[in-house]
């Protein structure tokens, strides 16, 4: 009887030994609160977004920039450019190294009402209506049309930096 009366006792001690731990961890537990989940900021393909930062903002780092472009300008503002579709992320480091900010920027595809598509077999062409519908370059659309447009725009972009160069180069 003795040994089970001792044995219930150390039992007991146990027990309370364990409430008593648990007890002085509690407040640690109860105070992690979950992570909320980053600021999102949506944008539409080929759009760009003002966002407003803290103006201690150094560095910026763009998870993936096939995605979004992001631009810090003065004062903490920053311009987000849709540039594909899908989702990444920025990160503002201040001078130290020290993370800002973090978000997730949302990508999605042009919510135009103006916008058609339209669709011949597999092939996609999208149509700009304001007022009278024309062809425009869009994320997805049928490769042929797709590369001779983006063929055509940069050799217009070429001639009009050639000729701003050499326009500059004959006035000096």
């Amino acid at each position: 009887m003795a040994y089970h009366s001792q044995r219930n006792r150390a039992s007991a001690r146990s027990v309370v030994l364990a409430l008593a731990l648990a007890a002085s961890l509690w407040p640690a537990v109860a105070s992690t609160a979950p992570i909320p989940p980053p600021e999102t900021v949506a944008v539409a393909v080929d759009q760009a977004k003002l966002v407003k930062l803290p103006g201690k903002v150094a560095t910026i780092v763009v998870g993936n920039p096939m995605i979004a472009d992001v631009t810090l300008q003065p004062g903490g503002l920053v311009v987000v450019t849709g540039k594909g579709y899908g989702a990444t992320n920025f990160i503002a480091l201040d001078r130290a190294g020290e993370i800002v900010v973090d978000r997730i920027i949302q990508v999605e595809g042009p919510s135009d009402y103006q916008l058609i598509t339209v669709y011949r077999g597999v092939e996609r062409n999208s149509y700009s209506c304001m007022p009278i519908c024309q062809r425009r370059v869009t994320l997805g659309d049928g490769s042929d049309y797709f590369k001779s447009a983006l063929e055509q725009a940069g050799t217009l972009n070429g001639t009009a930096t050639g000729a701003a160069t050499a326009s500059g180069k004959s006035q000096n």
